[in-house]
């Protein structure tokens, strides 16, 4: 990041400079008004750009006429003049402008201190002014967020920028702020874009396993890719086992990328998206002219469905793709068609939509991955993992973040992190279940939902057995608790609050 000082408030006496500009001073334009105002008419301008010269100052002026026109002027003075200052301004003649400053009407520029350190600003370059010796640039931006929104703020920079340009910064505190680089802005765009595209081509990971069953008509090495992938399901029951559980979340497709970019390749046969993508590889010979996006929906499909799609959406954030995609448990997309034993097409369009949930899930590990306006550091990891259960074939939904503090801003040496830990599954004859649990410093605390009634019944009055076995496990435990229904429903943002408060 690039560092950036804010300006404290601009009183007189903290620029020796602006402590003799008088009250009343004379403008001579580098342009004539050209009929913009006529002799003796007034109006209010603004100093958004000031250079000194061998002998006077050259200022541009923002100039708000009576009529509400907006324009710029070039101008020169004899003495200096602060960025920033509001005049008032009556024209003398074609090329000549009396300038005035009234006290009564200034409004002290905003100081950095209003905002808490953290907070992300976005501002617009309105004027700037370099110092005489070169070293630095004093911006005037126009803030566009924040409470402070509309308001002017002056800051100092290393390196100038042009009037209109866009800039994203962080307060650090200390009146200091640091530019947050163009590229990871466009990243988080990225990402966002690609939440939502992914996310309107996904359908549920069971469709894909449910369909792989043996069938004579397809070709053998189809048939062998789809045993392979099979074979990869792990039993309900073995997820019990810690040491389990964690190979099975290390293979579900979360990090595959990672591990190719690592030339970790060892782990390619036995990881999730791996042996689906071995069996796209496998169908697309047998489909001449096929690829698993064409097989989907796709944007030329939805632009002719747009202007009804637009209006249907317009007022509902909630149907908006990209913060669907952000939900937990993540919905599925209904796939129209599905058989028992479905022809090679329709095997394609469903491992294609497999693979798009999977990467649903990754871009959102990557969109909920942030540091928040305080200081914290969030790291998100979400996944699904299909499990055989019987012979059923049901997805675990599994989402786990951090939370720490920035290591500037850590008050101890022992830094504390909070894991929050969520799962979503649905076990037949017990119905859908999601649990959230979180663990800070060896504390232990837990809310579960259960959509039956029998069900919430039963796990309530296991939670003292619950109870026990934890605190076998070494943890000290707080609250447990177990509730009818599912928790709230909505995309995560970094404002929400611990579920449970362990302070309170």
């Amino acid at each position: 990041m690039t560092e950036i000082r804010g300006s404290a408030p601009l009183p007189a006496t903290s620029a020796p400079r602006a402590a003799t500009a008088p009250t009343d001073f004379a403008l001579r334009l580098l342009q004539p008004l050209q009929g913009l105002m006529a002799p003796g008419q007034s109006g209010r301008a603004e100093v958004i750009e000031v250079r000194q010269g061998a002998a006077d100052f050259q200022l541009v002026l923002r100039l708000l006429m009576e009529n509400g026109r907006q324009t710029t002027l070039s101008a020169r003075t004899p003495g200096p003049v602060e960025l920033g200052t509001a005049v008032a301004v009556t024209a003398l003649a074609d090329n000549r402008l009396l300038a005035s400053l009234q006290p009564a009407a200034r409004q002290p520029l905003p100081d950095l201190s209003a905002l808490p350190p953290g907070t992300q600003i976005q501002a617009r370059v309105v004027g700037q002014q370099p110092q005489a010796d070169g070293s630095s640039t004093r911006l005037l931006v126009s803030l566009l967020n924040t409470p402070l929104a509309g308001r002017n703020l002056v800051v100092e920079s290393g390196q100038p920028l042009a009037p209109g340009s866009l800039l994203t910064a962080q307060v650090r505190g200390d009146h200091a702020l640091s530019l947050v680089p163009l590229s990871g802005r466009l990243d988080q765009l990225r990402v966002g874009e690609q939440l939502a595209a992914q996310f309107s081509r996904q359908g549920p990971l069971q469709a894909l396993m449910q369909g792989l069953g043996p069938d004579s008509s397809r070709p053998a090495a189809v048939q062998h890719a789809a045993e392979q992938l099979l074979g990869l399901l792990p039993e309900a029951s073995e997820l019990g086992n810690a040491r389990k559980l964690a190979q099975v979340l290390g293979n579900s497709g979360l990090f595959l990328e990672a591990s190719l970019l690592g030339d970790q390749t060892e782990a390619l046969p036995t990881d999730l998206k791996a042996g689906i993508l071995r069996l796209v590889a496998q169908l697309l010979p047998g489909l001449p002219g096929a690829s698993p996006l064409a097989a989907l929906p796709h944007s030329g499909a939805l632009s002719q469905a747009l202007p009804a799609f637009a209006r249907q959406m317009l007022g509902s954030l909630a149907q908006d793709p990209r913060l669907q995609a952000l939900e937990f448990p993540l919905p599925s997309r209904l796939l129209q068609g599905l058989s028992e034993q479905p022809d090679l097409e329709m095997l394609l369009k469903l491992a294609a939509a497999a693979i798009a949930r999977l990467q649903t899930h990754q871009l959102a590990s990557l969109a909920q991955t942030q540091t928040t306006p305080d200081g914290l550091l969030l790291t998100t990891w979400q996944t699904e993992v299909p499990m055989r259960h019987g012979s059923d074939i049901l997805p675990l939904q599994v989402w786990v973040q951090r939370e720490e503090r920035e290591p500037e801003r850590r008050e101890t040496d022992k830094a504390l992190s909070l894991w929050r830990i969520e799962l979503a599954f649905e076990i037949p004859p017990l119905g859908p279940l999601q649990i959230q649990a979180q663990l800070l410093d060896g504390t232990f605390s837990s809310q579960l939902w259960a959509e039956q009634p029998g069900t919430a019944q039963l796990i309530s009055a296991e939670l003292g057995t619950l109870r026990d076995r934890l605190q076998s496990a070494g943890l000290s435990v707080g609250e447990l608790s177990c509730a009818q229904g599912c928790p709230p429903q909505g995309p995560r943002t970094s404002l929400e609050q611990r579920f449970v408060d362990e302070t309170a």
